[in-house]
């Protein structure tokens, strides 16, 4: 029977990445099976989940996802020793209205599976007060159930002693203690980790992350941590419809961000899918009958993709007969032109009218619930599709027959719409599930 537990801590940055990456490759060092997951709308942490552990990760989140969907998922740890979840923001951050099985708070994959919560707690600036906060949490919600924690970049054994000392007075259990240790820190950018296939020494990074942790922190003690788990067979399987038989997937460092689990789905449903690399100046499979370019990058490679005609022009060409759609960045690849954060401007495909500025960065960020105007590939005008938007670019232009009417996690219309004109169809927000 595998046992799971979640990481998670009090805010974004305090380290639940490293140590998840460490635990994952340090019990793996041990011979167990390792099976991770991330909580939340994140693109970039099951990549190196799986470059930790040799196994897939996937997103489980419970404001897109119903319960079953959330089983199918978790059910692929029925064969591995140990399972985590690596959470998102803090432990209860979500957003304020209720989605399809909670807010998409960390706290609601804890409860909903029962696994227990290490706490990553960075003490930096404090000392007592760190147990405090960690007494909070442990009280705040019933049905989640606090294992421990370890500590992160405590400054000295004198620090230490002080934090160790007030969580024992206040019953929670320390793991580990890690001191600063700048030579496993994740390189970043504007929207996170930069990616771990973008990472030539990343094996070694989480090798030398796993010596750190286990030299810091009790394996034994975490393990025994951990709640024994029973999946349930799942009644629901994805809620995923593919957008065509055979998909010409843009997939580079400027096309990266797609959830496994779609790319899963779109298989599962017997989806083939071909990849091809706009940076290498390719066009899509003239065999296939849709093409998909998912959000990345592409603002940092803005100048190659103008250059790139054949990529452009195999790409108009095949939207003259076949739907091309666009995720976030992809959406500005199909648009007239992206201008970058020196305030040049590139021409890209004009396959829509979108015009995209990073001169003057605007961050948009959080859930979606939008209401399809007109059909899409893979869904008929009406559906109602659930996902996330995060980018930092600033829409000048949005000419084209709105594709659908998008509402926030408050139920705010929003005026990023997304956008249709012919075969071609873009949205600012990644899918993640379709309503049932």
């Amino acid at each position: 029977m595998p046992a799971g537990l979640v990481i998670s801590a009090p805010a974004s940055g305090v380290g639940k990445t490293t140590l998840t990456l460490a635990l994952a490759r340090a019990w793996r060092n041990r011979g167990l099976e390792v099976q991770c997951f991330k909580s939340g709308p994140d693109y970039i942490d099951p990549a190196f989940h799986a470059a930790a552990t040799g196994r897939a990760s996937v997103n489980v989140d419970s404001w897109a996802m119903d319960r079953g969907t959330i089983a199918h998922l978790v059910s692929r740890g029925t064969d591995a020793d140990i399972v985590l979840a690596e959470g998102s923001m803090g432990l209860f951050d979500g957003v304020a209205a209720r989605g399809v099985s909670g807010t998409g708070a960390s706290a609601d994959i804890a409860e909903m599976l029962g696994w227990p919560v290490v706490l990553v707690i960075d003490p930096s600036g404090q000392a007592q007060t760190a147990a405090a906060i960690a007494a909070g949490l442990r009280d705040y919600r019933p049905g989640v159930r606090l294992a421990g924690v370890v500590l992160n970049r405590v400054a000295s054994p004198r620090h230490e002693d002080l934090v160790r000392s007030a969580l024992n007075d206040a019953g929670i259990a320390v793991f580990g203690a890690l001191p600063r240790h700048a030579e496993i820190s994740l390189p970043k950018r504007h929207l996170g980790l930069v990616q771990a296939e973008e990472q030539a020494e990343i094996g070694k990074l989480i090798d030398e992350a796993a010596r750190f942790v286990a030299e810091h922190v009790d394996l034994d003690a975490v393990l025994r941590a951990a709640a024994g788990w029973s999946p349930q067979p799942a009644a629901n399987g994805l809620n995923v419809t593919p957008p065509g038989q055979r998909i010409a997937l843009a997939r580079d460092a400027a096309f990266s961000f797609v959830y496994p689990h779609m790319l899963e789905a779109w298989r599962a449903a017997g989806a083939e899918i071909t990849t091809f690399s706009p940076l290498a100046d390719e066009g899509p499979d003239t065999s296939a009958d849709v093409c998909w370019l998912p959000g990345g990058y592409p603002e940092l490679h803005a100048g190659k993709i103008a250059a790139n005609t054949r990529f452009r022009t195999g790409l108009r060409s095949f939207a003259e007969t076949r739907p091309v759609h666009g995720e976030c960045g992809g959406y500005m690849v199909l648009g007239a032109g992206l201008t970058d954060a020196d305030g040049v401007r590139h021409e890209m495909t004009g396959l829509l009218g979108l015009e995209t500025s990073f001169a003057k960065r605007r961050m948009h960020l959080g859930y979606r619930l939008a209401a399809l105007a007109a059909p899409m590939p893979g869904h008929q005008a009406g559906a109602r599709l659930r996902g996330h938007e995060f980018h930092y670019s600033t829409i000048l232009a949005q000419p084209d027959t709105p594709l659908a009417v998008v509402h926030d996690a408050t139920g705010a219309v929003i005026a990023e719409t997304g956008s249709q004109r012919g075969r071609a169809t873009g949205t600012f927000f990644h899918l993640i599930a379709e309503d049932r």
